[in-house]
């Protein structure tokens, strides 16, 4: 007890010292914890964006649909099995799908589509597809008035140029590409919805209309009440042509979906491909998410499913995007081994610094009677100390900066935004909430700190009196 009461007084009479030396542990846990959530975060948002956007949590499909891609690998979608389905304990809804591919004609423009047949309305309870229509549209008109416009200030004018085509479905990301403080948005923002609001219509069952990715939209020189054809195959070798109008944009999170996705009424999908009765997949609403829930309601409506059909998952739906993210976090993992390294020898080098600044004041101890072994465990208890300060304050303050980060993600706008376009990912550096990675990042820290106890406890036991007191 005497030893730990020494110690704790002992870290106080060199506080400067003391604070340096908590310093190095408080950072090399800070930052740790830091690169981590990010790295964490940005990859659950990934996902999240492409089974919300798109697949979904879990399927019923046609048992060959997912290898072979064809209409022909369609299923019957009736009343009964989508009353046997809604009983499963785990399913809130059902969201019906007709989708396959055409090849989209306007004038002179062609793009091969994604054409997804859709109930809007259930659609909306999971990739809230109304939610990302668009509400702003920086065209070449909207951009030259906003820059013609000194009541807006000079920073957003700029940005106003650099943004030009855009498409937004937020007004934070709209007003965050313009660079407009948040504090005069009630300011400004009329003046900018006068100049690039956007008005979107419905698509409704029964009636032949679109919406269109605005990325497509762009591409296509397509605009509200423009006429898309779409030609391409039918059910069992039939053709399938059909004229709709646009009726809205649809902004979506993954750049690669919105530059070619079209959204039709569920029953007009299947009048275009002859398909009528059909559906390639059903998309579950469920409670819980969880890994675990998945895979029993899963193992649960494989039994009352007609024997044609399967159920199938978001990680097999999304294998590919998996295994990227496996490998990116290998790399990362590595960039935080690294990380390591440089923290590892931060913490011995300062403790190293110690150890020599105070070789003569363990020289004077020793020779006034002091055991060696006494005076190696009191030294052990300050660096455990200093130690214990350091990762406290490195946790406390990580999960302060990182709670405040899971409400405030890092948003890239303006020649950044669409350097990441371009690759695909959404402009977006997000968080990860406080999790068990914390416990992880403090005790791999924690661990070098023990480490680095043995050298000053070596070097005490070690000491040549004589030596020392010459230091």
């Amino acid at each position: 007890m005497n030893n730990i009461k020494l110690a704790w007084k002992n870290l106080w009479r060199n506080r400067r010292r003391t604070l340096i030396t908590a310093a190095s542990v408080f950072f090399a846990v800070f930052f740790a914890l830091f690169f981590r959530s990010l790295q964490l975060g940005s990859y659950d948002h990934m996902y999240k964006n492409a089974i919300e956007s798109y697949s979904g949590y879990l399927q019923i499909q046609q048992e060959d649909w997912w290898n072979d891609k064809t209409i022909d690998n369609s299923f019957r979608y009736t009343d009964s099995l989508n009353e046997r389905i809604l009983d499963d304990k785990n399913v809130t809804g059902t969201i019906p799908r007709f989708e396959s591919f055409a090849l989209a004609s306007s004038g002179p423009n062609t793009k091969g589509v994604m054409v997804l047949g859709i109930d809007p309305e259930k659609e909306q309870r999971l990739s809230k597809v109304k939610d990302k229509k668009v509400k702003f549209l920086l065209t070449a008109k909207a951009v030259e008035k906003i820059c013609e416009d000194e009541n807006l200030p000079q920073k957003t004018r700029d940005m106003a140029d650099k943004v030009e085509g855009n498409a937004y479905s937020t007004v934070d990301r709209f007003l965050s590409d313009l660079s407009l403080d948040p504090g005069r948005r009630d300011e400004f923002l009329p003046i900018l919805e006068s100049y690039a609001g956007f008005q979107n219509g419905a698509i409704q069952k029964g009636e032949p209309g679109a919406w269109i990715g605005s990325g497509l939209s762009d591409y296509m020189e397509l605009d509200i009440g423009d006429t898309l054809v779409l030609i391409s195959q039918g059910y069992h070798g039939t053709t399938a042509a059909g004229k709709y109008e646009v009726k809205g944009l649809i902004k979506q999170p993954t750049p690669e979906l919105d530059n070619k996705v079209v959204y039709l009424p569920v029953d007009i999908a299947r009048q275009l491909f002859n398909a009528d009765g059909m559906l390639t997949s059903i998309a579950l609403d469920l409670k819980n998410t969880d890994d675990k829930a998945i895979r029993e309601t899963s193992i649960r409506l494989s039994k009352v499913i007609p024997g044609s059909t399967r159920m199938i998952d978001w990680r097999e739906m999304n294998e590919i995007m998996i295994q990227q993210m496996e490998a990116d976090n290998k790399s990362g993992m590595i960039m935080i081994g690294i990380l390591y390294l440089v923290i590892a020898f931060g913490v011995f080098g300062t403790v190293l610094m110690m150890t020599a600044e105070r070789k003569r004041e363990f020289g004077v101890l020793v020779a006034i009677g002091m055991q060696k072994t006494k005076l190696a465990s009191i030294i052990s208890l300050e660096m455990l100390y200093i130690g214990l300060l350091g990762i406290l304050g490195g946790m406390l303050v990580g999960a302060i900066g990182i709670t405040i980060g899971v409400s405030n993600p890092i948003v890239f706008k303006g020649e950044m935004a669409l350097i990441f376009e371009e690759y695909g990912m959404e402009p977006k550096l997000v968080f990860a909430g406080v999790g068990t990675y914390f416990l992880w990042q403090s005790f791999i820290v924690g661990l070098m700190v023990l480490i680095s106890i043995v050298h000053p406890v070596r070097k005490i036991l070690g000491l040549e009196v004589v030596n020392a007191l010459r230091a």
